[in-house]
């Protein structure tokens, strides 16, 4: 018998354990696949998303690099909850719990039948940390496989993504687009499979995870329909076979400093600021301290260097061919910006990964902006701090918006009043629109805010509106926003306690967001405060809501 096969042999050759035997020869498993190492292959595919649509056959072909390499794949399936179909329904609320789902059930599936290894194959943006989570918890050697971005759409001449369709919705509401064209867009935006194209949340976070040492070297910028992603899935069951043996499991690979180079890379690249949360949460799971304070000093001193979309022009698949993400962490780690001594799921350093891979070559103007002049001195995933956010909030500010912005506060408990007041034109220049209410425990779930900021861009109003909540946003977001603002409303945090008409003023030199209401007024106000009734919550957000934690702290549900 194998000495990678250091679980499975209790269900497959313990002779006390008749029962499990006969169901797994129940399988159609041979004497010599019972014998040998059983790697989990989970998936997140289903049929209903361009993200995940594929994610099966490449947990296939997955399964069967693992026979090549002796080993017994089995795929089982997990879930995912695509933001992009949620995107401003009550379904959104399910967003990101379904992060803690996902990591639930690898943990008890892994754990649960005994098995030896795991990959992981992911797509949308929840799926990957929720993947990354499942695998710290079993902490048993294991890979993630991105499912890779997707190509751009086209209509007219005009490149597309996702971000288009939302935004085209608000070029309607301003009649700067008619039915047809309107139709065009969204037909188009995405043309197949892979997740969003631009610097969103599932290619940031795949970024984040390839550069932390989880993922194979080019996972996060393969796209989805190329031959490299599929001979990517053709690889995986050599590499898994040699974590198993040489006993390399994910607690080895995720320290501080891979989780600093993680960061980094998602800075560097303008990169969503769901990393804020997912990283957190990682680090938590991995027992790395890790928090807020960490996020401000890598930001600091990091420049902005990608210029991809939502705030700047490209896409992944444009990376993808100036070398992928590897010859983008050549680049920093040849100027000082990585720790190259971290291990990774080769078996070898970040360092010997990169060795023979060419460093991307900078231009201004282009996808990578050399660091002796960036897009920006320092990054731009700012965490803010105030009277309005005492324990901490998470800015995407690229510099195109402006430093500051200080304007009179529009006060909405829901996400369904804002859209409706900019719908009918009632949000102005110069207004700061304030959506509560919507954090991890009174939203719950903290929903994204892309189809209010969409609306915002698509009228017009980008750079004349900003929008503050205790809720979350998309990768796809840009404009001048502040979002996880925490306390929430729901625990009675500050913003909670806002009025229409009281300034607010957000500030990316001083990294501040306050409002002109003195402590006093503060005090009155939360005298007469009434909180959001939640008894109507039933399973899954219900128990959400009890045990999720701060978005300061990740949102993690195993928080005890």
């Amino acid at each position: 018998m194998s000495n990678s096969k250091k679980y499975s042999w209790e269900v497959s050759d313990n002779q006390e354990n008749p029962g499990s035997m006969a169901m797994l020869y129940a399988t159609g498993l041979s004497d010599e696949k019972m014998k040998q190492p059983f790697v989990g292959v989970a998936s997140c595919g289903y049929e209903s998303n361009p993200c995940n649509m594929h994610l099966n056959d490449f947990a296939k072909a997955i399964k069967d690099s693992t026979v090549k390499s002796k080993l017994t794949g089995l795929v089982f399936n997990t879930i995912g909850i695509s933001d992009g179909i949620s995107m401003g329904t009550a379904g959104m609320r399910y967003s990101l719990p379904s992060r803690e789902i996902i990591a639930d059930s690898i943990e008890s599936f892994i754990l649960g039948h005994s098995f030896d290894g795991v990959v992981v194959v992911a797509g949308c943006d929840k799926n990957m940390p929720g993947a990354v989570m499942g695998m710290l918890r079993v902490n048993r050697p294991g890979i993630m496989v991105y499912g890779g971005t997707i190509r751009s759409g086209k209509y007219k001449n005009e490149k597309l993504n996702l971000v288009s369709a939302f935004e085209a919705y608000g070029k309607k509401i301003k009649n700067e687009i008619n039915d047809e064209d309107y139709m065009g867009v969204i037909k188009n935006a995405c043309p197949g499979a892979g997740a969003c194209g631009g610097m969103y949340t599932a290619n940031t976070m795949s970024s984040a995870i390839e550069a932390m040492g989880l993922s194979l070297p080019y996972s996060s910028t393969n796209p989805a329909t190329s031959p490299e992603k599929r001979k990517e899935c053709d690889e995986v069951g050599n590499f898994i076979s040699q974590l198993l043996e040489k006993n390399i499991k994910p607690k080895d690979i995720v320290t501080k400093k891979s989780l600093e180079n993680a960061v980094r890379v998602a800075v560097s690249l303008g990169g969503s600021t769901n990393a804020v949360l997912h990283l957190l949460a990682i680090a938590k799971t991995a027992g790395v301290e890790f928090n807020l304070e960490d996020f401000k000093k890598i930001n600091a001193e990091t420049p902005l260097l990608g210029d991809f979309k939502p705030s700047g022009k490209y896409l992944m698949e444009d990376l993808h061919l100036q070398g992928g993400l590897p010859a983008f962490m050549r680049y920093l780690l040849d100027n000082g910006m990585l720790h190259g001594d971290c291990l990774t799921v080769t078996g070898k350093t970040l360092a010997e990964n990169l060795a023979e891979i060419a460093p991307v070559k900078p231009e201004k103007g282009g996808v990578i902006y050399p660091l002796e002049d960036p897009i920006k001195e320092s990054g731009h995933l700012c965490i803010l701090s105030g009277n309005l956010a005492p324990e901490g909030a998470v800015a995407k500010i690229s510099g195109k918006e402006g430093k500051s912005f200080t304007g009179k506060a529009k006060v909405y408990d829901s996400e369904q009043e804002a859209n409706d007041a900019m719908k009918n034109h009632k949000v102005e220049k110069g207004d700061v629109v304030v959506i509560r209410y919507i954090g991890p425990k009174g939203g719950p779930g903290m929903p994204e805010m892309l189809k209010p900021t969409s609306i915002i861009i698509g009228t017009g109003l980008g750079a004349d509106v900003a929008l503050i909540t205790d809720g979350r946003f998309s990768g796809g977001t840009h404009g001048f926003v502040v979002g996880h603002i925490t306390p929430e409303a729901f625990m009675g945090g500050p913003i909670g306690l806002l009025k229409d008409g009281d300034i607010i003023t957000i500030n990316s030199e001083d990294l501040s967001i306050s409002c002109e209401v003195s402590e006093e007024e503060f005090e009155k106000r939360r005298k007469n405060w009434k909180n959001k009734d939640l008894s109507h919550l039933s399973g899954t957000l219900k128990k959400y809501s009890q045990l999720v934690s701060t978005a300061s702290e990740g949102c993690v549900t195993d928080n005890g």
